[in-house]
């Protein structure tokens, strides 16, 4: 292989073989690198869209970076339905097969004790979103007749939207209770900003669930039994792999790889200057 590898996810040896003609980020198609009995699933990807500079580009367009995420996250899908994946954060680049060796290495310990608590298991997402105005009653509010009036509708509008956030919040700490009894493991994210997700309404919970593949089925059910409210909407999303339960993984390959390109960056500049005082 030429080029960069741009790893996908670490996993033990697949029981079942990869989707066929499985494709991930540029169109690369998903490839397996096995070393010290576990392997990597990645891509060789061109350095002119993947080395340190472009990509720091490319960051910051939103065309590519959502191109991008969605062939990851194709890549991702496939193998959850195949094994239990531990998803590496979008763009984790190495320089060659080598590096990728020495990461598996350097995390071994932590990648086997990660996928022992999760294998068998997916996450499935949960998010609660409130009206953003209280639900119109039959009849409209009369005009005020004067200042005393008007001061008075305002304290009543006030307080109604008062009693909607309380209800929506002791709504979704209930439900967070009940599907956290259900489930293995959970995680609180922060609620998301629906001017970025377009999504209607006001986030007031967005949580993760760590549920026994077997077990999905009656965690869906249950969620269905619970999620009835006035002026809420609860939305599912899943089987995911288990993003929100492995982020300590990424992010130490992350930084792995942060420090690797510091170095290879040092090495270049010592590099440029011994050469300009020869």
């Amino acid at each position: 292989m030429t080029g960069l590898r741009y790893v996908y996810a670490v996993c033990r040896p697949l029981g079942a073989p990869l989707q066929a003609q499985l494709t991930g980020v540029s169109g690369a198609p998903a490839k397996l690198l096995t070393h010290h009995g576990l392997v990597a699933v990645l891509s060789e990807v061109p350095e002119r869209d993947f080395a340190e500079e472009p990509l720091r580009a490319h960051l910051e367009d939103l065309d590519w970076l959502a191109a991008t995420a969605r062939a990851h996250q194709g890549v991702i899908d496939s193998l959850t339905v195949v094994t239990t994946p531990l998803p590496m954060r979008l763009a984790t680049v190495f320089r060659d097969d080598s590096g990728v060796r020495t990461m598996i290495e350097a995390r071994e310990d932590h990648f086997r004790s990660t996928l022992d608590r999760l294998e068998g298991r997916v996450e499935w997402g949960i998010k609660v979103y409130v009206e953003t105005e209280p639900r119109e009653t039959a009849q409209p509010a009369p005009k005020a007749a004067s200042g005393r009036d008007y001061l008075r509708q305002r304290r009543q509008q006030a307080r109604a939207h008062e009693d909607l956030w309380q209800d929506a919040e002791r709504f979704a700490t209930r439900l967070h209770e009940t599907l956290s009894s259900f489930a293995e493991d959970s995680r609180l994210h922060a609620p998301q900003n629906t001017a970025l997700s377009r999504a209607a309404g006001r986030n007031v919970l967005n949580a993760a669930y760590l549920v026994p593949r077997a077990h999905s089925e009656e965690f869906v059910e249950l969620v269905d039994r619970t999620k009835d409210a006035p002026g809420l909407r609860v939305e599912l999303t899943g089987p995911w792999a288990a993003y929100s339960f492995a982020q300590d993984v990424a992010e130490n390959v992350a930084e792995d790889v942060a420090e690797d390109v510091a170095e290879d960056v040092a090495e270049d500049v010592a590099e440029d200057v011994a050469e300009e005082g020869e």
